[in-house]
């Protein structure tokens, strides 16, 4: 099941995807065109995950009966971040190839003489995310004045359903609500000065519409297994970066196990992938200049397409 959120009639709204992404069915217009009543729970995309059973029987209801009058064309809506609002946004580096081919760009040495820091090797680190500045499919995305280097990132992301504290490895990915994918856009420049103080990431990762989920979530059980999934960027129509699910050296299972150690996580929080080997400029040398497009395609989860202006 495809589930995806989009301003339709000047407001916002959920919707079951259908026909490739070619047309949708409103989900609040067929609920109410099949029952007569109002659905709080699937009015927004954080009701639908946190109604869990309960919310699954009403769009499985609606997903076999496809009302007529709540089915509009795709052309008819605005695209957004399937959650617009995520309770958190936490991008990890499960992809340990990633990191070498962007440390030997930096450093100019070949990839084999790189050696990643143990820790690295042995937890799923991340950095949170600004879970203010999300944007969808066909948003545009306006660079900081304050950078040049323009890079855009190729990665995937679960979404849970449940939340919890101390999530043991093999219940993990029972957690897991639905799929998506994930551009987290980085001002090069910035990081470069950033992480050279040993404090982290801020304004490098931190502006506007610079983290795009989309184009909608993949419930978990359509999705099957999510590491054998081919991933593909193009800019301007031109693949600039191939990569696969299978490559992730932590899999989200590590991810939830990990983050949720001593910490509680909620329904509806973002969880990333980490960007896939050859899956940036940063790895290849090829930076972003305003009005290119850059779509992001990974096998069963869609096309998320954004542009990139001054």
């Amino acid at each position: 099941m495809k589930l995806a959120t989009v301003t339709h009639d000047s407001s916002e709204q959920t919707a079951l995807v259908i026909d490739d992404g070619k047309r949708l069915v409103m989900l609040s217009r067929a609920y109410q065109a099949l029952t007569g009543q109002k659905s709080a729970t699937l009015a927004t995309m954080q009701g639908i995950i946190d109604g869990q059973g309960s919310a699954r029987q009403e769009l499985d209801r609606i997903a076999e009966a496809r009302p007529e009058e709540a089915i509009v064309d795709a052309s008819e809506v605005q695209w957004q971040a399937p959650l617009p609002r995520p309770v958190q946004i936490r991008d990890f580096g499960c992809f340990m190839d990633h990191f070498r081919n962007a440390r030997a760009r930096i450093q100019e040495i070949a990839v084999e003489e790189v050696e990643l820091p143990a820790i690295q090797l042995e937890r799923p680190l991340y950095y949170v995310a600004n879970r203010l500045t999300v944007a969808g499919h066909g948003a545009v995305v306006r660079w900081p004045r304050y950078s040049t280097l323009r890079d855009y990132e190729l990665e995937f992301a679960c979404v849970l359903g449940r939340g919890g504290m101390d999530i043991a490895r093999e219940d993990a990915e029972t957690h897991v609500f639905g799929y998506t994918i994930f551009n987290d856009f980085s001002a090069r420049d910035t990081q470069l000065e950033e992480i050279s103080t040993g404090l982290g990431l801020s304004k490098s990762k931190d502006f506007d519409n610079s983290n795009v989920l989309g184009p909608w979530i993949v419930t978990s059980d359509e999705i099957g297994d999510p590491y054998k999934l081919q991933m593909v960027a193009r800019i301007n129509g031109e693949e600039v970066s191939r990569g696969t699910t299978a490559d992730m050296d932590h899999t989200f299972a590590d991810v939830i196990a990990f983050a949720s150690t001593s910490t509680p996580l909620e329904a509806g929080e973002v969880l990333c992938s980490g960007t896939v080997p050859t899956g940036c400029g940063m790895e290849h040398g090829r930076f972003l200049e305003p009005g290119d497009i850059v779509e992001l395609e990974v096998t069963g989860l869609g096309i998320l397409r954004n542009q990139v202006v001054a």
